[in-house]
């Protein structure tokens, strides 16, 4: 039998349970906004928290208890999630065009930028809230590598605890911020690049806390060790990606753009 230093991945449904509950995800939430039961949407979320739940316990598994992940798998891991950060930059980067290709040379319709008559958010009130909670947050991430790599395993603990706190405060700011605001996602091209920029920015904090979560439970059932903890070390980079762009979010929507 040729033995080989990759992982072979046995054959698995949740792949396909992923894209299905996706699909239906996209399609329930269309449904509910154009006024219809969420059902579909409820369903959907179920089905995909189910299959995300399974999913990471196999990967789990197969990384702890049956020592599949290799240092040649590991590799693989890191370069396949630096290629999906960088897919997110070009996912952001779009944004960030379309809100500078109309605030840089708006046409006549739109008149100046911001348009006349909109009351924009202050920048230094929640959003400058938010960009503290946010550094903070990378910081403590920090520190629980850092507590991870000496082996301190209860500063690990502590100070993922307190990253995780900050991520869903910053959520818990960002939709307080939204049920304040005076303008909504219908009102012109300010509000569309607003709102999907700012939008899509706080989905990613709610998938980088979900990631977190799952290695804080992970670390408090030592699945991690000082070598072994690429898991969290993804979250990490993740979770400092999302800040990156939150702060080019604050410097040239709320703050230059206002």
């Amino acid at each position: 039998m040729l033995r080989t230093p990759f992982h072979l991945v046995e054959p698995s449904p949740w792949p396909f349970l992923c894209g299905c509950s996706a699909f239906l995800l996209t399609f329930g939430a269309i449904l509910w906004m154009h006024m219809a039961k969420p059902f579909l949407l409820g369903s959907a979320m179920l089905l995909l928290s189910i299959t995300m739940i399974q999913w990471w316990r196999d990967v789990t598994r197969e990384s702890t208890f049956q020592g599949y992940h290799t240092s040649a798998v590991s590799s693989g891991l890191r370069w396949g999630m630096l290629l999906f950060i960088l897919s997110e930059i070009c996912f952001f980067s779009a944004f960030f065009w379309a809100f500078f290709h109309s605030s840089l040379v708006p046409d006549a319709v739109i008149g100046s930028w911001p348009p006349v008559g909109l009351k924009v958010i202050n920048p230094f009130s929640v959003p400058l809230l938010n960009t503290a909670v946010l550094l903070a947050s990378g910081v403590t991430v920090t520190w629980c590598h850092h507590s991870m790599m000496s082996g301190n395993l209860a500063q690990a603990k502590t100070s993922l605890l307190l990253t995780v706190s900050l991520g869903l405060y910053f959520t818990g700011l960002q939709a307080s911020e939204y049920l304040e605001t005076s303008f909504s996602i219908s009102d012109g091209i300010y509000g569309s690049t607003f709102f999907v920029a700012t939008g899509f920015h706080g989905l990613h904090v709610l998938m980088g806390s979900t990631f977190l979560l799952v290695c804080l439970s992970r670390l408090w059932l030592h699945h991690f060790s000082t070598p072994h903890h690429f898991g969290f070390e993804a979250a990490a980079w993740y979770w400092h990606f999302v800040d990156v762009v939150w702060l080019f979010l604050f410097i040239s929507i709320y703050w230059w753009g206002s």
